[in-house]
């Protein structure tokens, strides 16, 4: 098998050991520049992540993001995506698992307990997107000042902010 087809393969594997845990309607399928995207919704996220960690062999999240689709044309689905990337080290399978959330209150399970290393990617997509991550150990601002209200990252939030950088305190470095 060439190094081409390797990634192939193991998506292929990924996705019969799914389906065969899952059967059909579970999540939706697409593929973009090699990539497998699975979109499920919360409320089966924790069962797909877990299944892919435990029978799949997908044990090292490689990042967790978000993006805002708000006005974006012809999208019909959530306001929000959050976006795990999982890697299968033995294979060199890799999987993008996408759920969507809406406002007014934009939340999802969270996936510190599959992978601790998802705290401070949870915390950061908290932060500049206002995403709740139910279950979460400590879940509190990590970039913005704590009492920073809005979320910089959401599309309907002003490119110049809302006037509160002289609100922050000022860092100044120490003379040596």
């Amino acid at each position: 098998m060439s190094a081409a087809t390797a990634p192939h393969a193991a998506q292929a594997q990924i996705l019969a050991t799914l389906a065969a845990h899952f059967g059909d309607g579970v999540f939706s399928i697409s593929r973009f520049r090699g990539n497998l995207r699975l979109f499920v919704p919360k409320s089966r996220l924790v069962e797909l992540l877990t299944a892919l960690k435990q029978q799949c062999g997908c044990t090292y999240l490689a990042e967790l993001g978000a993006a805002d689709y708000l006005g974006y044309p012809g999208r019909t689905r959530n306001r929000f995506e959050v976006h795990y990337v999982l890697r299968n080290f033995d294979t060199g399978g890799s999987v993008i698992v996408k759920a969507g959330v809406d406002d007014p209150d934009p939340s999802l399970p969270s996936a510190y307990p599959l992978w601790p290393g998802a705290d401070w990617m949870e915390r950061e997509v908290f932060d500049m997107y206002g995403i709740r991550f139910e279950g979460h150990p400590d879940l509190r601002r990590i970039l913005m000042p704590d009492e920073f209200t809005a979320f910089p990252l959401r599309k309907d939030y002003p490119l110049r902010g809302r006037g509160e950088r002289h609100n922050f305190p000022k860092l100044t470095r120490a003379e040596s």
